[in-house]
């Protein structure tokens, strides 16, 4: 009898000493949150909550379609929980929330050679939409300006066009391009491009493209569920919010 106990007691040993395997969520969503916050901070994540993040860069828009569609209870964003109901034609009853990581800020960017080193919203809505399209009409060289942006469903793009556009089309022959970080090669390629992308994806580029000044241009990156975080998403939101999750984005 004391043989099987002690026989028990050695396989509970055992089972306890093996490694728990640790959750994993998927969200999709925003590329910016995705590059910026998700997959730099993967590793801490895990470590400090047991959760290990799958990330699907798909943008803001098509991330919330999987929460509207039931494929997804969450996902992430990088635009605003009511700009995302108000496309969808959907009231803000509560059904959805947003749980802020940190705010961003959007930059206009141009080729490193351009000499322009400011322009006013108004300019850069003049400039998108095509009312302007030589460099030299806001003090730069006699350049054709091209436009480059992210494809529709991106937030950047959405927000832009938002804050500065005033919700106008963009000028025909603009260059679209899949992603925000093809958005950067491209820009840093033609001498006269222009885009816009999140601070962090400028910086991540030192040399590639020139950050212009303007006003602030800002947005929340998030993450976005339907009802309340389950336990699990609830611990990786909380970490995301801490100091020493900071550190690790980018």
């Amino acid at each position: 009898m004391l043989k099987r106990i002690a026989t028990g007691a050695i396989a509970l040993s055992l089972i306890a000493a093996l490694p728990v395997a640790a959750a994993e969520i998927t969200l999709s969503g925003s590329t910016t949150v995705q590059k910026r916050i998700l997959e730099p901070a993967a590793d801490a994540i895990e470590a400090a909550t047991g959760v290990t993040i799958k990330v699907l860069g798909t943008g803001s828009g098509k991330g919330f379609n999987e929460i509207l569609s039931g494929k997804a209870s969450a996902s992430i964003a990088s635009t605003s929980l009511n700009s995302l109901l108000a496309k969808n034609k959907l009231d803000d009853d509560g059904t959805y929330q947003q749980h802020t990581i940190v705010e961003d800020v959007i930059v206009p960017i141009v080729h490193p050679s351009n000499p322009v080193s400011e322009l006013s919203l108004e300019q850069l809505s003049d400039i998108h939409t095509g009312k302007i399209t030589n460099w030299k009409d806001v003090g730069g060289n006699d350049q054709k300006i091209i436009v480059v942006t992210v494809a529709k469903g991106h937030a950047t793009r959405s927000v832009f066009q938002k804050k500065v556009m005033n919700k106008a089309d963009y000028v025909k022959g603009a260059r679209e391009v899949k992603t925000v970080r093809q958005e950067v090669g491209l820009v840093g390629k033609f001498k006269g491009g222009i885009g816009a992308v999140s601070e962090g994806f400028a910086a991540a580029n030192p040399g590639k493209v020139k950050v212009i000044k303007t006003e602030n241009i800002s947005r929340p990156l998030a993450i976005i569920t339907k009802g309340a975080p389950d336990a699990e998403l609830q611990k990786v939101i909380d970490f995301l919010k801490t100091d020493e999750a900071k550190k690790h984005f980018k």
